[in-house]
């Protein structure tokens, strides 16, 4: 490896099908070690994006690169199991009729002997050395599925590529195993594409999450810039439920039931949209602070009515009717608070939450 260059880097990669655009122009550098998630809508290109690279689908135009070298353009291409790249997929495709430790060192060179201390250590590493001589029916699914890590990771591929891969898990089991697969594949100093939909799942493992909708990269940056900083209206929604107020600029300002909100280089009679999410909701009883949440750096309060409510475990959701036009705005509430339908109370929304975005092209006027 040469230090300059990104373990793996693709360019401008465009794919077609049937004169329908699927990944258009898209462009990603992982550095060595780094865990980068592909995060998007299903149909949105990821996974197509992902058979490029590995190989097993082709581009019509861009390249890709590991450690600074041509692996693939659209006449040149290095075979699949030439490109120390692994996979992972949502199936885990274990082959049945092998048993786990068979499984695992598939992809290794040599006999069976000389593969033992490879597949006996990476199985102790993933808990399962007393399945070695077991079955794939015999496992369950975590633990085929650390059967597949354990056999993805066996060659020492420079690269892991994985689609979905925790999805047929049963939720009680997936956040242990996903920090089980993130930890091991840190430890190989493994640099990792994550496919997935769930941004929960990308926050939880990527050190920088590539936001992908309509077969383009919208927006790219670590976790915590891509959900406090978002490109537009969309790339809030896609990480949480929303809030929307409507308003019309008049002289860089835009009225609203919570008071005005700056929108400056809008046009007077240029059309605004402001964002929120539940959290950022306060609720006063008596329009006095005196409420579950009341919300620091609040503007003017506004009068809504209880429509439903629901406790959710760690939290309470809240739906209001706004007395000023009749829409529905949703709160969050951390424990439980259950107030019965048409309890009038005042709403506040955090300003420094608040995503202003231009309605007719939908760009960030202030995030």
């Amino acid at each position: 490896m040469t230090g300059s260059h990104p373990r793996l880097e693709i360019r401008n990669i465009v794919r077609d099908f049937d004169g329908r655009r699927v990944v258009d122009d898209v462009s990603l550098a992982i550095d060595p070690g780094d865990v980068t998630c592909l995060l998007g809508p299903s149909g949105c290109g990821k996974s197509t994006t992902l058979r490029i690279i590995a190989g097993v689908d082709m581009q019509d135009a861009g390249t890709i690169h590991v450690d600074g070298a041509l692996v693939c353009d659209t006449v040149f291409r290095v075979p699949p199991e030439q490109r120390s790249i692994g996979l992972i997929f949502q199936d885990f495709a274990l082959f049945p009729h092998l048993t786990v430790g068979d499984n695992v060192g598939f992809g290794l060179k040599g006999s069976r002997r000389e593969k033992l201390p490879r597949v006996g250590s990476l199985l102790e590493r993933v808990g399962l050395s007393h399945y070695i001589d077991e079955f794939p029916h015999q496992l369950s699914g975590g633990e085929q599925q650390r059967v597949a890590l354990a056999r993805a990771i066996a060659p020492g591929p420079s690269i892991m590529l994985m689609d979905e891969p925790f999805s047929g898990l049963d939720n009680r089991l997936r956040d242990g195993i996903r920090d089980e697969t993130l930890a091991l594949l840190k430890e190989e100093g493994t640099s990792v594409l994550l496919v997935t939909h769930e941004p929960e799942e990308a926050m939880r493992m990527a050190d920088e999450i590539a936001l992908m909708r309509k077969g383009k990269i919208v927006q790219r940056g670590a976790p915590y810039n891509i959900y406090n900083a978002p490109a537009d209206k969309e790339a809030v929604a896609f990480f949480s439920d929303i809030n929307l107020l409507e308003g019309t600029v008049r002289g860089a300002l835009t009225d609203t039931p919570f008071g005005q909100f700056l929108a400056p280089g809008v046009p007077d009679g240029g059309e605004v949209e402001i964002v929120f999410r539940p959290q950022h909701v306060g609720i006063d009883f008596d329009r006095h602070g005196r409420g579950p949440n009341p919300t620091p750096l609040a503007g003017t309060p506004a009068k809504g009515v209880v429509e439903r409510a629901r406790f959710m475990g760690s939290e309470s959701l809240v739906d209001f009717r706004m007395e000023h036009d009749g829409s529905v705005i949703r709160a969050t509430v951390p424990n439980v608070f259950l107030p019965n339908a048409g309890t009038v109370m005042w709403l506040t929304v955090r300003r420094d939450r608040c995503f202003v975005f231009r309605k007719d092209s939908g760009s960030v006027i202030r995030a």
